[in-house]
C-alpha cells in the first residue's frame, strides 16, 4: 500500500510502499482519510521525542480519520478518530491498525480533515484549560504562542469555557490580529516588549488566572510573573526553549501552580468526551480551525512547511 515512509531517523519521509498492517487482538483496521502532520511526528523523525522513535524504515503519523474496515468494537463503514499511543505510528498511509481504546467514532457534520486536526492539536488546548487548568466562568487566560493550531484552539476554547477576557500572545502582529475575530480581547506581540511580565498585565486589564503555555523559555517566566495569587500555568510544550529561569518568588508568594499536561495520560473517558465537545463545537460553527489539505505524494514539501510553522494545519489526504 502507498505510505509515507521514514527510511532513516534523522531524515525527511518520501512516499513510498509499506506493507499491509495486521490488526491484532482487541484491534481494528481503518481506511485512512486524514492524517494531520504534529510537530511530534517531526521530533520523532529527527530522533528528538524524548519517548523514543520506531525503528526505521517506519510509516509515520500518530493520528488520523476514516472508516473502520474490521473490528469487534466499532461495525464496519464507523467513521473514527485514530489516535496512535506513545511507541506507535503509521497513520500516514492509506490503511492502519490500532487498539480500539484509542479510536472515537467522529460525529456528523464535519468533514474528515477537520475531525482529524480536533485530535492532538485540540485535545492540547481543550484539556489544559478544563480538565487541567480548571477555567472557572469569569477568570482571565493567556494563551502563549496562540497563532499556532494548539493556541488558535485555545483561544476560542477560552471564551467558549466562559472566560472573562481571553489575551493571546505571539510574534506575528498580522495573525495576532485574526484572532481577535476568534474571541481574543486583547494582544500581545511576544519579544517586541520591554517588559513582557508588564505588557501581559496590561493586556488583562486585572489579575491573571490561567496560562496555557506551548512556549516555556521567556515567554513562559515572564507569565508567571504575571499571574495572580493562587494563578495556574499549564505547561505543554517547549516551542521557545527546553529550559526556563524563573524566579522563587514569583511562585512561592502567590501560590502558584504549574502543570504539566500531556494527552497521553489523560483517561481515555476525559479524551472522548473533549473530543466529542470539540467536534459539536467545530460542526455548529463556534470553533474553527485552518487547514490545508495535500496529497500522501506530498509528504516530504509538507514536512519542510510544517517545519517553518505554518499558519494552516497541513493534512495528507491518502
Amino acid at each position: 500500500m502507498r505510505a509515507a515512509r521514514v527510511e532513516e531517523i534523522g531524515r525527511r519521509p518520501v512516499p513510498g510502499e509499506a506493507p499491509e498492517p495486521e490488526r491484532g487482538e482487541g484491534e481494528a483496521l481503518v481506511e485512512i482519510s486524514a492524517a494531520p502532520i504534529n510537530p511530534i511526528d517531526l521530533s520523532t523523525a529527527a530522533g528528538r521525542y524524548p519517548g523514543g522513535s520506531p525503528q526505521a524504515p517506519y510509516t509515520p503519523g500518530r493520528e488520523g480519520v476514516g472508516r473502520v474496515l474490521e473490528g469487534s468494537r466499532f461495525a464496519a463503514g464507523t467513521r473514527v478518530y485514530v489516535g496512535a499511543p506513545p511507541g506507535r505510528a503509521g497513520t500516514m498511509a492509506e490503511r492502519c491498525s490500532a487498539p480500539e481504546d484509542e479510536l472515537f467514532e467522529v460525529p456528523e457534520g464535519l468533514d474528515d480533515s477537520l475531525a482529524a486536526c480536533l485530535g492532538i492539536a485540540g485535545l492540547a488546548a481543550w484539556l489544559p484549560l478544563g480538565w487541567r487548568g480548571r477555567l472557572t466562568e469569569g477568570e482571565t487566560v493567556l494563551v502563549l504562542g496562540a497563532t499556532g493550531a494548539v493556541g488558535t484552539i485555545a483561544v476560542q476554547g477560552a471564551k467558549l469555557m466562559g472566560a472573562g477576557r481571553v489575551v493571546a500572545a505571539a510574534r506575528d502582529p498580522g495573525q495576532l490580529e485574526r484572532l481577535r475575530g476568534l474571541g481574543a480581547d486583547a494582544t500581545v506581540r511576544t519579544y517586541a516588549a520591554d517588559d513582557l511580565a508588564q505588557a501581559f498585565r496590561d493586556a488583562a486589564q486585572g489579575d491573571i488566572h490561567l496560562v496555557i503555555d506551548p512556549l516555556w523559555g521567556e515567554p513562559a517566566a515572564a507569565a508567571i510573573e504575571a499571574l495572580a495569587p493562587f494563578g495556574r500555568l499549564v505547561q505543554i510544550g517547549q516551542t521557545a526553549s527546553p529550559s526556563a529561569e524563573l524566579r522563587s518568588g514569583a511562585i512561592r508568594t502567590k501560590d502558584v501552580e504549574i502543570i504539566g499536561h500531556t494527552n497521553f495520560l489523560a483517561p481515555r473517558e476525559v479524551r472522548e468526551r473533549a473530543y466529542r465537545e470539540l467536534c459539536e463545537h467545530a460542526a455548529a460553527g463556534r470553533l474553527r480551525l485552518e487547514h490545508e489539505d495535500l496529497p500522501l505524494e506530498r509528504v516530504t514539501e509538507a514536512w519542510e512547511r510544517q517545519e517553518r510553522f505554518p499558519r494552516r494545519k497541513l493534512v495528507l489526504r491518502p
